[in-house]
């Protein structure tokens, strides 16, 4: 089966392959992705897109999409703040989605007069239970349920020189876990990429998907219509009936914080009977696996778990102690041999 979605006007796109029953001893654990032209307008979702020239943006009941704080919307784009020190915006669709698996492109330019280094702080994607909470994580509350990712161009944590700003990360929380604003989320990162996208002559691009408890994020900041992977992680559980927006946030430093558009697509995957008969609503956002920069970390809270032992690791394990096995024995037949020789000399 083959499940491919991607973005109508260019070649922005990524598929996942699974195996066939002749091919699944070898391919049940394997994923791969490729670029695909676009070519599934029908798969997207308007209701939770936002595109030029914005209809449907605003605090009317028929609104599908609310904004709050320095948010500035023009004919061209969507300004979550300006050039401008201590403002915070944010951008939300006001209809929950209930896909069980779905893609989120996102077009969006961060620009300004700061030089190297002296910029911030960045834009938040969001899907979560909650929607229109201010705070201070990107413009956001704290605590939040579900799924964010950073566009983070400051660092704060000037120890982890391990990782260069711009930096684009992904956090799964259920409520319990607060933002460290001092190591820029380092504790909770699920994982993340380094990316040179601010003060672009293009637009830049970013693609969240989700699908068969899969999180995978693809980047585009050199316009050339090419993907390349920044995040791809299994394990992952999110519901259905959260909220799609955007945030960003600046403090003692500031950019431009523009979105130009978010499209979601619909992505048609088959599931199991027992899929389907779940109620995804009542799901907790959770992933079986936490991958932090450094090594994996199990959380005291027991938000995350540390890995499982897949089908592949435990054939790896297995041939390596058969193989050890196999060492052990002919040394010893060798060890054996050679003193059975010595012995017969002394008779």
């Amino acid at each position: 089966m083959v499940s491919c979605i991607g973005r109508v006007s260019k070649m922005r796109g990524f598929c996942t392959f699974i195996s066939r029953p002749l091919l699944f001893l070898l391919l049940h654990f394997t994923l791969v992705q490729c670029d695909i032209t676009d070519g599934n307008a029908e798969h997207l979702k308007r209701e939770h897109s936002l595109m030029k020239p914005y209809q449907g943006v605003g605090s009317s009941p028929s609104s599908q999409w609310d904004f709050w704080g320095s948010t500035l919307v023009t004919s061209s784009y969507v300004r979550l703040t300006p050039d401008e020190r201590s403002r915070q915006g944010s951008i939300w669709n006001t209809v929950p989605v209930y896909l069980k698996d779905w893609e989120m492109h996102v077009q969006y330019k961060i620009h300004g007069s700061g030089k190297k280094n002296l910029h911030g702080d960045g834009i938040a994607i969001w899907y979560t239970k909650e929607r229109l909470h201010p705070g201070p994580v990107f413009g956001n509350q704290d605590h939040f349920v579900g799924l964010a990712l950073f566009v983070d161009t400051f660092r704060n944590d000037l120890h982890g020189m391990d990782r260069s700003f711009p930096y684009i990360y992904a956090i799964v929380n259920n409520g319990s876990l607060p933002y460290d604003h001092g190591n820029d989320g380092r504790n909770s990162e699920l994982g993340g990429c380094s990316s040179e996208i601010r003060n672009k002559d293009h637009d830049t691009y970013l693609a969240i998907r989700y699908s068969k408890g899969r999180l995978t994020v693809m980047i585009d900041i050199d316009d050339k219509n090419e993907w390349k992977e920044c995040i791809d992680i299994g394990g992952v559980r999110l519901p259905t009936g959260y909220y799609f927006g955007a945030s960003a946030a600046t403090g003692d430093l500031s950019d431009n914080h523009d979105i130009i558009s978010m499209k979601m697509y619909q992505l048609m995957v088959e599931h199991t009977p027992d899929e389907d008969s779940l109620d995804w609503t009542k799901i907790e956002p959770s992933v079986s696996l936490l991958k932090s920069p450094k090594d994996n970390i199990d959380d005291p809270t027991g938000n995350f778990r540390s890995t499982p032992l897949t089908g592949w690791k435990v054939f790896l394990l297995l041939l390596c102690a058969l193989l050890g096995i196999v060492v052990c024995g002919v040394v010893g037949a060798v060890v054996f041999q050679k003193r059975q020789e010595r012995n017969r000399r002394f008779y």
